[in-house]
């Protein structure tokens, strides 16, 4: 079986179509939504491209995906991004269900899915953390191969023989611009699709009623937050929400 992996769209539909037309992506068996699917620029419209793609979407709960069903409600405590509470109010009660049945974790074919552990939705994990950080948010896990999201820069590495593979983000990258995410298959590998980011930034101006949005998808379509900087933040912290 082959599993294409996306996670941490946050709705910027730009960058989602331009992964789903890659060949790989259309062939796989699976398409598995690794969370944080819809905080962001255009919610509902990302909401109904995946929903077309059937049961060969497989989906998994993400902190910003439990925050803005919460946050729609007018319950609970958000990211400080401006953009998430907007997102809220774009969707629509009957959509929220939904978001709310969404697991935390999907095993599929020896593989375990989740977006940032298989224990909690927001908690950090990285590309250099310790083997006894690894141990711990993996405590319980029986599956060899462990894919998760969250902090938006892919990376695959070995935790004490289990092997540990980061998507990296679809539409808010760290790193290099460009759409991230993974093919499983006979093999791991680490994807970047590229597409146009003026003519991205162009379509959100043009689609998106949120009153900065071209300054959003300037900072996160055009010129996306360095490897370097986001490790700076994310170093050291036990949770947070990306």
């Amino acid at each position: 079986m082959t599993v294409a992996v996306l996670s941490d769209v946050h709705g910027v539909l730009p960058a989602l179509e331009a992964v789903l037309a890659e060949p790989d992506v259309e062939a796989a068996d699976r398409i598995v939504l690794l969370g944080d699917v819809l905080a962001g620029p255009m919610p509902v419209e990302t909401l109904e491209r995946l929903s077309s793609l059937g049961s060969r979407a497989v989906w998994v709960r993400g902190n910003a995906d439990r925050e803005l069903a919460a946050s729609a409600r007018g319950a609970g405590d958000f990211v400080p991004d401006p953009i998430f509470p907007w997102a809220a109010r774009q969707l629509r009660p009957a959509q929220l269900p939904f978001l709310d049945a969404l697991p935390l974790t999907v095993s599929l074919d020896g593989v375990l899915y989740c977006h940032a552990t298989p224990r909690d939705d927001a908690e950090i994990v990285l590309v250099d953390s310790p083997l006894d950080r690894w141990a711990e948010v993996l405590a319980g896990v029986t599956e060899d191969v462990v894919v998760c999201g969250h902090t938006h820069m892919p990376f695959v590495r070995l935790a004490d023989r289990r092997l540990i593979v980061n998507p990296g983000s679809v539409g808010m990258p760290y790193g290099a611009r460009g759409a991230h995410w993974a093919l499983l298959g006979d093999g791991v590998e680490l994807r970047r699709t590229e597409y146009d980011a003026e003519a991205a930034c162009r379509f959100l101006a043009e689609h998106c009623a949120y009153p900065d949005i071209e300054e959003w998808a300037d900072f996160f379509v055009r010129n996306p937050a360095s490897d370097a900087e986001a490790l700076r933040v994310f170093s050291g912290r036990g949770t947070s929400s990306t």
